[in-house]
């Protein structure tokens, strides 16, 4: 079963992607090695990375008149779908779609190395996070990153938080990160496809200050 935030229903489809439902239009974020699923209004994608942007998962659900939100590095891969309305965002930019208030926020690594001094996700890529903004509900969707300065002052009802570790924030640090900003709902993501597992998300849910939903997979 999803998780419904007044009229927002947020339905985990594993990995780090979402589909969010209001008022009759679907958002997706990130989709993932997903089962077939209603048509997209709106697509949120991350970064480039294959677990984030999936061409063969955008396959299923984008249509024509469909808007597909995305940091620069994602651009020669999304021209691949020739199909879609895409609009390019930097951390910082805000855009408004289909009902959705959406602000892109920086996503990155400070302390998860792919070699000596080379983190998974240097900020210099661009790469983004989105805080999505729904007749006043506001999710967070944190993407690929480590706990951040920038999160300190984030204002959200809901958060929607990596905790495998690896490439992201360990369920220490996640917990750590809510803690801070403290949304009234966390809702634990990143395991189950790539790294991590269920424990993570259930060592978060001991750690965390704030009340936190563990989504099973639809």
């Amino acid at each position: 079963m999803g998780f419904k935030y007044d009229e927002v229903e947020i339905t985990w489809l594993g990995h780090a992607g979402f589909m969010i439902s209001h008022r009759g239009n679907i958002y997706y974020i990130d989709p993932f090695k997903i089962k077939p699923k209603e048509k997209a209004d709106v697509v949120l994608v991350t970064h480039e990375h294959f677990d984030h942007l999936s061409l063969e998962d955008l396959r299923k659900i984008v249509k024509p008149e469909t808007y597909l939100v995305a940091p620069e590095n994602c651009r020669d891969k999304l021209r691949l779908l020739k199909s879609g309305i895409i609009k390019l965002v930097r951390p910082g930019d805000k855009v408004e779609v289909k009902g959705a208030k959406i602000e892109a926020v920086p996503a990155y690594n400070v302390n998860k190395f792919r070699s000596p001094g080379v983190v998974y996700h240097p900020k210099e890529e661009g790469s983004v996070g989105y805080v999505i903004e729904l007749d006043g509900v506001r999710i967070y969707h944190a993407g690929d990153t480590d706990f951040i300065p920038e999160m300190r002052n984030l204002e959200v009802d809901v958060a929607l938080i990596p905790v495998s570790g690896t490439f992201v924030m360990t369920a220490e640090e996640a917990a750590e990160a809510v803690n801070t900003f403290k949304p009234k709902v966390a809702i634990p993501m990143h395991y189950g496809a790539i790294v991590g597992d269920k424990s993570d998300a259930e060592r978060f849910k001991k750690l965390a200050e704030v009340d936190v939903v563990i989504l099973e997979k639809e």
